[in-house]
C-alpha cells in the first residue's frame, strides 16, 4: 500500500474517532437491583449512529432515530451485580470508543422508602429568593442569565446552601418537609430564576450549587427526620435544552409545526363532549415559545422522563415528587410514567398540580378516582392539590356573607369530600409561588390566623409558602417577581434578619409565633393527620367542625364575624356528649362546655376536648 493511502486511511480513522466521541451518556449511571431493569441509555455525539454498540451488559435493543447523533441502547440489568461495565462503539471490527458505565449498589430499603403524607407540613421555597449561602456561585460563565438583584424578574442568588443554612428556622416553624421549586439547570436568557424552563435535567443549576450539594440537603433533612420533595416537570423543557436544540426526532416535541399556544383549558382533557381540536390545543400546545411541549406519547420521550425521575429519587434519596402542570401531559403517557415510578417505589407520594376549580374535576386526577373510573382511566397519582379549597379560602374571609358566600364556601368545599378516593392525600394551601400572596389578599393578622388555623386542622397535607409566617406580601398584579420577594436576612448586608427571633419586628414575631405554635402542635396529632371530620353549617359567620378518632376529639371554631358570637352548644351534642371542657391550644385557656361558648370577633379556637 502506498504511503499516501496509508496516511489517508489513518487520517480517516482518526477523524472518525474524534467525531465519534460520545458527549453525553444519560442516565450517567444506574443501580443494580432496580425493578426498572431494562435500562435505555441515551448516547449522544456527532454521527455516532454509524457505529455498532457492544457491551458486557446484555443489549436487547439499539434504537436509531432520524438524527444520526443519537443511539438509544437498551441494557438488561436484571440480576447484574453492582460494578463497572463498558459500552463499546465499533466501526466494523475496530473499536472506536469505550465508555465506562456503572451500576451502583442501592441503599438498604430504598424501594420501600417512607414518603410525605398527612402527618407532614410542607414548606414551599423559591430557592433563588430564600437565602444566598454561596455568593461565589451567583452567576456562572457558561450560563446566560446573570445576577441582578435589583430586577424582580432577575436572578437574586439564593441557593441550596442557603436552604441548608436555615434548616433550624424551617424546622422551628413545625414544617417537616421541604418542597423546593425546580433546581435543575435553566439556561434561558431571561427570567431563569424560577427554573421551570430546564435545559439539563441531570444537572443542578450551578447557580444553585451541585448535584452533590443537593444530596447534602437531602441528608441534612433526613438527619432531622424531615423530608425532601422534588419539583418535577414532565410537560415541557426550556428552549435552550440541549436535546431541544438538536432533537433526536421531529416528534420528540409537539409540533404545529414548531410553536403552538396552549389554550390552558384543562377541562377538555376529561370532557367526553370535547372536540379533538380543543383537546389538542390544550394538551399539545406550548405554555410559551420558550417552553417547548414534550410529547409523552413518544416512547423514547416517556422512557427518558421516567428514568430521569427514578434516577433523581435514587441518587438524592428523595421523599416524594411534586409534578408541575400534571393534566397538560398526554393522559396515557403521564399515567404510565406515574405508575412506573410507584411500581419502583410503592410508598412514594407524588403530588400533581391540578389547577381546576371544581372538586369533581380535581378528583378525576387522583389515583383510583371514582370520577375518572367512569372513563376507565386511572392516573395512578396519589396526591392532588386542593385548588377548590384554595379558591374558597381566597374569598371566604373577605366576602359579604350571603346564602352561599363567606364561611359557607368552606363548608361547601368540605361537603364535596365524598368525591375523593383518598381525602387525606390532598395538598391544602392558601397560596403558592404562582398565586397572590395571602398577606396581600388579607392584610390583617386576624384573617391570617384563621387561615393558618384552618390549614393546621383540616384534612389533608398543609403547605406553607416561604415568608408568609413573617407577614411577607406581594402583589400578583405587578408580576410574579413581586410574589417571589427575597426573604429578609437571606443575604449578607440585609438590613434585617427575620430568620433570627431577635431580628423580627413585633408584627413579624406575632405572625411567626402563631404559625409555629399551631404547626408544632400538629406534629404528633394523629387525630388531625388521619381522623374523621364532622362539620356544622355556619351560623352568623361562625364555622365549627370537629376532627375525631376513637380516642380523641378536637373542636375548631372560626368566627369570621366582626362581632363576638355565642354558640348554643346543644346543637353540637353529638360531637360533645363525652366531654365537659376544652383547652384552647392557641391561648392555653380552658373553656367549660356547658350551655354556651362565646368567641371573640375574627378569632379562631382549637379546643382539645377533655
Amino acid at each position: 500500500m502506498k504511503t499516501s493511502t496509508v496516511l489517508l486511511t489513518l487520517i480517516y480513522f482518526v477523524y472518525n474517532m474524534m467525531n465519534a466521541q460520545v458527549q453525553r451518556v444519560e442516565p450517567p449511571f444506574w443501580w443494580s437491583g432496580m425493578q426498572h431493569s431494562k435500562l435505555q441509555v441515551l448516547l449522544y455525539g456527532k454521527h455516532i449512529a454509524q457505529y455498532n454498540v457492544t457491551s458486557d451488559l446484555p443489549i436487547t435493543e439499539v434504537k436509531k432515530t432520524e438524527n444520526p447523533n443519537y443511539l438509544f441502547v437498551t441494557l438488561a440489568t436484571e440480576g447484574k451485580a453492582a460494578g463497572k461495565y463498558t459500552l463499546t462503539l465499533l466501526k466494523g471490527k475496530k473499536k472506536v470508543q469505550t465508555i465506562a458505565y456503572e451500576l451502583k449498589a442501592r441503599r438498604e430499603g430504598s424501594a420501600y422508602r417512607k414518603s410525605f403524607d398527612s402527618s407532614d407540613v410542607v414548606y414551599l421555597i423559591m430557592p433563588d429568593r430564600f437565602a444566598n449561602g454561596k455568593p461565589d456561585n451567583d452567576s456562572h460563565p457558561a450560563l446566560t442569565d446573570k445576577l441582578n438583584r435589583s430586577d424582580s424578574f432577575g436572578r437574586h442568588g439564593g441557593d441550596i446552601q442557603g436552604i441548608i443554612d436555615h434548616l433550624d428556622y424551617i424546622q422551628s416553624l413545625g414544617a417537616t418537609a421541604i418542597w423546593s421549586t425546580p433546581l435543575c439547570e435553566d439556561n434561558e436568557p431571561q427570567h431563569s430564576y424560577h427554573t421551570y424552563a430546564q435545559t439539563d435535567v441531570y444537572k443542578i443549576d450551578p447557580r444553585y450549587g451541585t448535584n452533590e450539594e443537593y444530596r447534602q440537603l437531602s441528608e441534612a433533612l433526613h438527619k432531622r427526620g424531615m423530608k425532601l420533595i422534588k419539583d418535577y416537570v414532565t410537560n415541557h423543557w426550556g428552549s435552550q435544552h440541549w436535546l431541544v436544540k438538536d432533537l433526536p426526532c421531529y416528534d420528540w416535541l409537539h409540533q404545529f409545526p414548531g410553536y403552538g399556544q396552549s389554550s390552558f383549558r384543562i377541562t377538555t382533557q376529561m370532557d367526553s363532549n370535547a372536540s379533538d381540536w380543543d383537546k389538542k390545543y390544550c394538551e399539545k400546545g406550548w405554555f410559551a415559545r420558550s417552553l417547548p411541549d414534550l410529547n409523552q406519547s413518544n416512547p423514547l420521550v416517556l422512557n427518558y422522563l421516567t428514568q430521569n425521575a427514578i434516577w433523581w429519587i435514587e441518587y438524592a434519596d428523595l421523599d416524594g415528587l411534586r409534578v408541575d402542570t400534571y393534566p397538560y401531559n398526554d393522559k396515557a403517557g403521564i399515567a404510565q410514567w406515574t405508575k412506573a415510578i410507584t411500581d419502583e417505589y410503592p410508598y412514594l407520594n407524588i403530588m400533581g398540580e391540578v389547577w381546576l376549580t371544581q372538586s369533581a374535576q380535581v378528583s378525576y386526577w387522583q389515583k383510583d378516582s371514582p370520577i375518572s373510573a367512569i372513563q376507565s382511566y386511572n392516573t395512578h397519582l396519589p396526591t392532588v392539590m386542593d385548588f377548590p379549597l384554595f379558591d374558597a379560602i381566597g374569598e371566604a374571609f373577605r366576602t359579604t356573607p350571603s346564602w352561599n358566600k363567606g364561611m359557607m364556601q368552606l363548608y361547601d368545599n368540605f361537603a364535596n369530600d365524598f368525591l375523593y378516593k383518598d381525602i387525606n392525600n390532598l395538598l391544602i394551601f392558601a397560596e403558592n409561588h404562582d398565586t397572590a400572596r395571602i398577606n396581600h389578599v388579607y392584610p390583617k393578622i386576624e384573617d391570617y390566623k384563621m387561615i393558618i388555623t384552618l390549614l393546621a386542622t383540616a384534612r389533608g397535607i398543609p403547605q406553607l409558602y416561604y415568608g408568609s409566617e413573617i407577614a411577607m406580601t406581594g402583589d400578583k398584579s405587578k408580576g410574579d417577581g413581586d410574589i417571589r420577594r427575597d426573604f429578609p436576612g437571606g443575604w449578607a448586608g440585609d438590613a434585617q434578619n427575620a430568620f433570627s427571633a431577635s431580628g423580627r419586628t413585633a408584627t413579624q414575631k406575632e405572625y411567626y409565633d402563631f404559625t409555629a405554635k399551631l404547626f408544632n402542635w400538629r406534629k404528633d396529632k394523629a387525630v388531625i393527620h388521619y381522623g374523621k371530620t364532622k362539620q356544622y353549617l355556619p351560623e352568623n359567620e361562625v364555622y365549627v367542625y370537629f376532627r375525631y378518632n376513637d380516642t380523641e376529639t378536637v373542636m375548631v371554631v372560626l368566627n369570621n364575624s366582626e362581632k363576638s358570637q355565642t354558640l348554643h352548644l346543644n346543637r353540637f351534642a353529638e360531637s360533645l356528649s363525652k366531654y365537659t371542657q376544652g383547652k384552647d391550644i392557641i391561648t392555653g385557656e380552658t373553656h367549660p362546655l356547658g350551655k354556651t361558648l362565646t368567641i371573640a370577633p375574627k378569632t379562631a379556637m382549637v379546643l382539645e376536648l377533655q
